[in-house]
């Protein structure tokens, strides 16, 4: 072989190490109290890092879900096809409960273990993550009708993923998804026109159809539709207790950006058999429970492929050389690689901060703060992904336009969250109405941030500067995203200074709210310890 055809100054693949060994989430995972999780979370993180895990994620990407309508005699089966590795990936995160089984753990910290099992196993795979987040994120919902939540909620919870459609009472295992949207609506699920008529023995019979449904092989849905009574929630089982198909029709899967390994259809509801969870009438205040835990979900999402991104350029820059020297010290890089390493850990900590307060339901406080601040947040961090997958792709050079690399997958990836739940719009005013209806809530925010007064006089003066922006009602609307981002801001920067790294404090301080700092990532002002820095996301 000539010598024009040797290999040099390639980049290790980056497979064999603990994903888990993380120190922003680590800490986060000890003060929620739940640091017991600590042993499973790391075995899960090695699992996540292994060649193998690696392996499923590209290949269920590669080869997409395929729908079958019909089977080869013309009977109508609506059903999808998965490539066996998705079937292993969720087998995985059921094993582990990072869908259901948090809401019937009593241990302390059983939520925000769930949500950093949640954010280990994501980096290996987003798509599977969709159907594990709305099985999560069902159960409250399902209490509203406590004969169904005791039939189900324990399947829902199991840790056996049974996947196959038969009737759920038989099953080891269920997993649940949610369909809200249509095509005339969106956002504005009370545009809905999806009917549900009163039928026997407490069901409903609904018609209509669904705009964006993901993971449509789920177990069962939670659906709104309007009822006589007004715009009300349900339970639609894919098959009746009688063993029967319930008539949910599946027209078409979208093709999508990215999130390419999960299934997300169009449906029909030809007469589809639904039962009742909460009032007639009351549909998004039953439903909003799931949206909210979903919300965080998409918070720990975009964190999750923050960290995935930091840690992939880290390694490549340490690994790869240019101009005679390490790219990961050559300065401007260093400046980059640094300002990524700080949005990944201020969205880590943010996120397992809320994750924490979900397991404080009977604290008014904690759940006054958790409503405000998982609005807030939700929008910032989600609307930060793309930006930051864009840069650390970036740093590869032309390798990361490469799908072999890894980083389209995950550009690609990074708008979902921000999209999902409500986009940037919706997640803004969503704040202003908190803060509007429960005003409790913006008390509960500042009691939040202020315990890190003092700490830091860039922090302080940004939390001046927000409460001044908050006491301006003028045009409030217009100005949603500039404030919202402010406060969750703020929310990010006193944690930092409460609890993380001195140096990732202080720069992010210096760079947030010192105004030494530009546009783009890569403008951390002087003086920056990028040494320490980067060590936080060094893979040992």
């Amino acid at each position: 072989m000539p010598a024009t055809h040797e290999v040099t100054n390639q980049v290790p693949p980056l497979a064999g190490h603990d994903v888990a060994d993380d120190p922003a989430l680590l800490a986060g995972l000890e003060r929620a109290g739940a640091g017991w999780a600590a042993g499973e979370l790391h075995e899960l993180g090695v699992r996540a890092g292994s060649e193998q895990a690696q392996e499923w994620g590209r290949l269920v990407n590669e080869n997409e879900p395929v729908l079958r309508t019909h089977d080869r005699y013309g009977h109508r089966i609506d059903e999808v096809e998965f490539h066996p590795y998705w079937h292993e990936l969720m087998t995985v995160a059921v094993s582990h409960g990072l869908h259901g089984t948090a809401w019937r753990d009593s241990r302390a910290g059983a939520h925000a273990a769930r949500a950093a099992k949640f954010y280990v196993w994501g980096q290996v795979e987003a798509g599977h993550s969709c159907p594990i987040s709305m099985t999560y994120a069902a159960i409250p919902a399902l209490r509203a009708n406590p004969e169904l939540a005791a039939r189900y909620e324990p399947l829902l919870a199991a840790t056996e993923y049974d996947f196959g459609l038969r009737e759920p009472g038989t099953k080891r295992g269920l997993i649940a998804g949610m369909s809200m949207t249509e095509k005339q609506g969106g956002s504005d699920v009370r545009a809905n026109t999806t009917t549900a008529t009163p039928g026997a023995e407490g069901s409903y019979t609904l018609v209509g159809h669904k705009w964006f449904t993901s993971a449509p092989m789920s177990d069962m849905f939670l659906t709104l539709a309007q009822a006589p009574g007004g715009l009300s929630c349900f339970l639609l089982p894919r098959v009746l207790p009688d063993g029967s198909r319930n008539p949910i029709r599946l027209q078409r899967l979208k093709d999508k950006l990215g999130n390419r390994s999960n299934a997300s259809s169009e449906i029909e509801y030809d007469h589809a058999v639904g039962w009742l969870l909460g009032e007639e009438g009351r549909g998004v205040r039953t439903i909003i429970e799931m949206v909210n835990n979903t919300r965080l979900d998409c918070t720990l999402g975009s964190a999750s492929g923050m960290r995935l991104g930091a840690v992939r350029a880290v390694h490549h820059a340490t690994h790869r050389r240019a101009f005679g020297k390490a790219l990961v010290d050559q300065p401007l890089m260093a400046n980059v690689l640094a300002d990524l390493v700080l949005e990944s850990e201020a969205a880590t900590t943010v996120a397992m901060r809320l994750a924490a307060a979900g397991d404080r339901r009977g604290d008014a406080q904690e759940q006054a703060f958790r409503r405000l601040g998982l609005a807030v947040s939700k929008y910032w961090v989600c609307k930060r992904a793309p930006v930051h997958a864009a840069e650390a792709l970036e740093c590869f050079g032309g390798n990361g336009y490469v799908e072999e690399s890894g980083m389209p997958r995950l550009y690609r990836e990074a708008p979902l969250s921000s999209i999902w739940e409500g986009s940037g719009n919706v997640a803004a005013l969503d704040a202003l109405r908190a803060m509007g209806k429960q005003p409790e809530s913006v008390a509960a925010f500042f009691a939040e941030v202020e315990l890190a007064a003092g700490g830091d006089a860039r922090l302080d003066d940004a939390v001046d500067r927000v409460r001044k922006e908050l006491t301006d009602l003028e045009a409030i609307e217009y100005r949603a995203r500039r404030v919202v981002e402010a406060m969750a801001l703020v929310l990010q920067g006193s944690l930092l200074v409460r609890y993380g790294h001195p140096a990732v404090a202080d720069a992010f301080c210096a760079s947030r709210f010192g105004g030494d700092w530009g546009i783009a990532f890569g403008t951390l002002p002087a003086g920056v310890d990028t040494g320490a820095i980067l060590e936080r996301a060094a893979v040992r």
